[in-house]
């Protein structure tokens, strides 16, 4: 199974909002930190929105950020509100022509295979992906996190 393009960049549009933890996120920043098209990345967000996963704030000052903890989003849930399909063959399709399709095991194999492949995604989360891991930040353009006690010095 691939996944496609639009479930890669809504976990990346994901990590950028929990890396820039306490601040608001414009796409056109997360886009620049990602090679990407704005307009895309708007595409993409409309489901993650609908979902509960990030929440817009309007206006001059507005951006996007999550809309629950990182540590509460998994890699399944993202998965499954991007993917249009999870048919690995024929025989998921509804109205398959395939004659075996009543008695056949591949059907129930591979059923097997993407649960298989939904849990191990179920138990990784947005969090998992983004904490303590201040290279990740680097990378993304956002500046490095001052640390409390040295804030206070």
């Amino acid at each position: 199974m691939r996944l496609t393009r639009q479930t890669n960049y809504a976990i990346r549009i994901l990590m950028y909002c929990a890396s820039n933890t306490g601040q608001l996120s414009r796409i056109r920043e997360i886009a620049a930190a990602n090679s990407a098209s704005e307009l895309f990345l708007f595409k993409i967000l409309q489901p993650l929105v609908e979902a509960g996963m990030i929440e817009t704030m309007r206006g001059r000052n507005g951006g996007i950020r999550l809309a629950k903890p990182a540590h509460l989003i998994t890699l399944r849930e993202v998965v499954e509100v991007t993917e249009e399909s999870f048919a690995l063959a024929e025989c998921f399709e509804s109205g398959a022509a395939c004659p075996l399709m009543d008695n056949c095991e591949l059907n129930g194999a591979l059923h097997q295979a993407l649960e298989a492949f939904l849990s191990v995604l179920g138990t990784y989360t947005i969090a998992d992906l983004t904490q303590d891991k201040p290279f990740l930040r680097r990378r993304l353009g956002l500046p490095p996190l001052v640390e409390a006690h040295a804030a206070v010095a």
